[in-house]
C-alpha cells in the first residue's frame, strides 16, 4: 500500500481494474453463464476490498485530519461503495439467472413466467456502478494534483 501522500499507484488500479471489468461486463453481455458471472461477481469483490484497505491505510494517519484528508477518504468510501454495489449487482443478477433456469425447467408448458428485472438489467446497473469509479478517481486528482490518479 502506498504512504498517505500517494494513493495514485492504487486508485490508478482501481481505476484500471474498473473500466477493465465494466468492458467485459459491456462486451461479453449476451453470453453469460454462470461461472462467468461469478468470476466478475470476485473481480468486483476484489475492486472493494483494494479500496477499502487503501481506506484503512489513509484514514489513520492523522489525529486531527484536514479537510483534504476528509474529502480523500470520503472519495475512496464512495469508490468502494460503487465496488460494493456493484458486487451486489452482479450476486442479483446470477441469483436472477438462476431462479429463472430453475422456472424453465420445472415448467410443464412453454409459457414460463421470468421475474424481473432481468439479469441483463442487474448487469448493466452493474457495469454503470463501475463507470462511476474512474470518475472518482479523476476526482481525488483534481482535490490532490501532487498526487494523480492516472
Amino acid at each position: 500500500m502506498p504512504d498517505s501522500t500517494s494513493p495514485a499507484p492504487v486508485l490508478a488500479r482501481i481505476a484500471s481494474d474498473a473500466s477493465c471489468l465494466r468492458q467485459a461486463l459491456r462486451v461479453h453481455s449476451a453470453d453469460r453463464d454462470a461461472s462467468t458471472l461469478a468470476a466478475r461477481i470476485t473481480d468486483a469483490q476484489e475492486l472493494a476490498s483494494t479500496a477499502l484497505r487503501l481506506f484503512l491505510t489513509l484514514s489513520p494517519q492523522a489525529s486531527r485530519p484536514s479537510p483534504g484528508d476528509l474529502l480523500l477518504l470520503h472519495r475512496v468510501a464512495q469508490i468502494a461503495k460503487a465496488a460494493q454495489d456493484a458486487t451486489a449487482e452482479l450476486t442479483a443478477a446470477l441469483a436472477r439467472a438462476m431462479e429463472n433456469q430453475r422456472r424453465q425447467a420445472a415448467a410443464t408448458s412453454r409459457r414460463v413466467v421470468l421475474i424481473g428485472p432481468t439479469p441483463q438489467q442487474f448487469i448493466e446497473s452493474a457495469a454503470d456502478l463501475l463507470g462511476r469509479i474512474p470518475a472518482l478517481c479523476d476526482a481525488v486528482s483534481r482535490d490532490r494534483p501532487e498526487s494523480p490518479c492516472h
